[in-house]
C-alpha cells in the first residue's frame, strides 16, 4: 500500500551493505566455553561461595538463614590470641577471615602467615559482617572458621590409651552444658594424662567455637566421644574392666583417698549446682567429693575436673 500511496512502487529490501558474513559468523561464537577447572579465577570464587554457604548453615536455599544455628554447621572463633593459639596448636580450618583496615599487628600477621602456609582461605570482609560470623563476639577484627567437629566413638577413647600401653583414664561429663567448662575440663584432661572425653549426645556441651577457644587448642589433640546413653556407654566401660567414679558433694570419701585411681578409670564430672544425675550416679562403681570450706555450696565444673585429675595423677605417679 506505500507504493500505491506514493505512486511508485515499493523497492524490494536487499542485504545491509557491507554486512557480508560477518553477522553469520559472530553468531557462530568463539569456541566452547571452556571447563570450570581451567578458568584460573573459578578456583577461588567457587571456594569463596562454599564457605559462604558453610558459614550460613551449609543450605543453597535462597530463604533466610535461621537464628539458630545448625549443629553440623561451621562456627568462628573471633578474637586475636584465641585465634593465634588455635593456628599454632593445628585446629582444624576452612577459613581466615580479616576485616577491612584492621590493625595489623604482629598477631594478625603470623595468623595471616600460618593461615597461608596451612593452605587456609583468606578472606578479607566488613566489621559487620565478622560481627555477625562471629555472633558479636569480640573479634578484633579477625576470626577463624573451624568445621563441625568429628567425634569419635567411645570405644576409640579406650583403644587409645592402649595403643599407647597406658592405663585408662576417660572423663565423663553429665549435664555439663557450657561448651566453656568442657574446653576447660579438655585443658585439664591433657595436662593430667586423660585419653579423651566422653560427653552425652543431647541436652550437653559440644565441640563449639566456645569449647576450642576455651581449651586453647587442646581439642585439636584430645579426642571427645558421643554417646547416645551416657549410663549405657559407662556401663559398657565398666564390663570392659573400667571403673567409674563420679564426683559428688555429698559423698563420704575424699577424692584423694580413692584407690581406684592407678585402675583403668572413667571420671564423671556433673553440673555445677545438680550434680550428677541419678541414673548415672547409680552406674558408678564408687562416688567420691572433693572437701572445701562450707561457705562455697559447688564447683565449677571444670575446676572441679581440674582437682580430681590432679588427685588420679598424682596417685599414678606414686
Amino acid at each position: 500500500m506505500a507504493g500505491k500511496a506514493s505512486g511508485k512502487p515499493a523497492k524490494k529490501q536487499g542485504p545491509a551493505k557491507g554486512s557480508g558474513g560477518k553477522v553469520r559468523r559472530s553468531l557462530e561464537g568463539k569456541g566452547a566455553t571452556p571447563p570450570a577447572h581451567m578458568r584460573h579465577w573459578y578456583k577461588d570464587k567457587a571456594r569463596a561461595e562454599r564457605i559462604e554457604r558453610e558459614a550460613r548453615g551449609g543450605g543453597s536455599s535462597s530463604r533466610a538463614p535461621s537464628r539458630t544455628r545448625r549443629e553440623d554447621a561451621p562456627e568462628v572463633i573471633g578474637g586475636r590470641n584465641p585465634v593465634i593459639e588455635a593456628l599454632r596448636a593445628g585446629v582444624p580450618a576452612n577459613a581466615l577471615y580479616v576485616a577491612q583496615r584492621v590493625d595489623n599487628d604482629d598477631r594478625v600477621r603470623e595468623a595471616i602467615k600460618i593461615a597461608a602456609d596451612r593452605g587456609i582461605a583468606l578472606l578479607e570482609v566488613s566489621r559487620d559482617k565478622l560481627d555477625r560470623l562471629t555472633e558479636s563476639t569480640v573479634h578484633q577484627g579477625i576470626g577463624l572458621q573451624v568445621p563441625p567437629y568429628d567425634y569419635a566413638h567411645p570405644e576409640q577413647l579406650v583403644e587409645r590409651a592402649r595403643d599407647a600401653a597406658e592405663v585408662p583414664l576417660i572423663v565423663a561429663l553429665d549435664g555439663v552444658t557450657d561448651p566453656r567448662n568442657l574446653g576447660a575440663i579438655a585443658r585439664s584432661a591433657t595436662a593430667f594424662g586423660a585419653h579423651g572425653l566422653l560427653v552425652p549426645s543431647r541436652r550437653s556441651a559440644g565441640v563449639t567455637a566456645g569449647a576450642w577457644k576455651t581449651s586453647a587448642g587442646t581439642l585439636a589433640t584430645l579426642p571427645v566421644a558421643r554417646a547416645s546413653n551416657l549410663t549405657q556407654t559407662l556401663q559398657a566401660y565398666r564390663e570392659e574392666g573400667l571403673f567409674v567414679v563420679g564426683l559428688d558433694g555429698t559423698a563420704t570419701v575424699d577424692i584423694a583417698d580413692v584407690e581406684l585411681a592407678t585402675e583403668p578409670l572413667v571420671v564423671v564430672v556433673g553440673s555445677e549446682g545438680k550434680g550428677l544425675s541419678r541414673l548415672v550416679r547409680e552406674a558408678c562403681d564408687q562416688i567420691a567429693r572433693i572437701p572445701m570450706n562450707a561457705a562455697a555450696e559447688s564447683l565449677n565444673a571444670g575446676v572441679a575436673a581440674g582437682i580430681a585429675l590432679y588427685e588420679v595423677a598424682r596417685h599414678r605417679r606414686r
